[in-house]
């Protein structure tokens, strides 16, 4: 069965190239104009991956992947042209998985998408790998089949992927777990040097699920190799 997505994009013909581009590469591609369509679409077609706009003409894509997000789990990726790291952090702290530049070829919307849904497919085989299905330490509580997280008794949302990386983490408590480590089981292999998005995805979840982020008990670092849990 071939991958479905949902484009969301105001550029009639960036759309047309898009899905003629990705159609081409195997996969099955819905496309809306607006942030409300996509939404619509979104729910009546349940696809395996969002690829996201920001500058939409009814709601910004911000307000979207906010949306989205409150009602589903389902893989982000914003394609846009706003590049800048502001951005970028933005996309990525509202609950988007990925975040591209345009233009980008075919070939690398192809791997981002696969990558992406390896994360996810990884992420949801993971409380078959001899992890109880409940963890509590201190005043955390982590269940894994319910992908819910309590701190002090009060539910904690937590963006898809800083779910997965709080998974792995925990999944190894106790052991160091290097840079590279963490980014292939998180984010896949074609990430591995991407530490800056480790350290950003870290600064969140220890905002999340610390006492006092500023002096981490759960998550700490091992300076020059990785992170140890707990």
């Amino acid at each position: 069965m071939s991958i479905k997505l949902l484009l969301i994009d105001d550029d009639i013909s960036l759309c047309e190239a898009v899905r003629f581009m990705l159609t081409k590469k195997g996969f099955q591609v819905e496309v809306a104009h607006s942030a409300i369509s996509g939404l619509q679409k979104a729910y009546a077609l349940k696809p395996d991956a969002v690829i996201l706009d920001i500058m939409l003409p009814d709601m910004d894509g911000w307000q979207t992947c906010r949306r989205f997000r409150e009602m589903s789990d389902v893989p982000i990726i914003m394609l846009t042209a706003l590049g800048s790291e502001q951005n970028v952090v933005e996309g990525l702290n509202l609950g988007a998985d990925d975040y591209i530049v345009k233009p980008v070829t075919a070939d690398e919307l192809t791997a981002r998408i696969h990558a992406l849904l390896r994360r996810v497919s990884r992420s949801a085989a993971g409380h078959t790998n001899g992890r109880e299905p409940i963890l509590t330490v201190d005043n955390l509580v982590v269940d894994f089949d319910k992908h819910e997280v309590t701190v002090d008794g009060n539910r904690v949302d937590l963006s898809p992927t800083e779910f997965r990386l709080l998974s792995v983490l925990s999944r190894h408590r106790g052991r160091v777990l290097p840079h590279e480590f963490l980014l292939t089981e998180v984010w896949g292999p074609e990430y591995v040097g991407e530490v800056d998005y480790l350290r950003l995805y870290i600064s969140y979840l220890r905002r999340k699920v610390e006492k006092n982020p500023s002096k981490p008990s759960l998550i700490q670092n091992e300076w020059g190799v990785g992170y140890r849990f707990g």
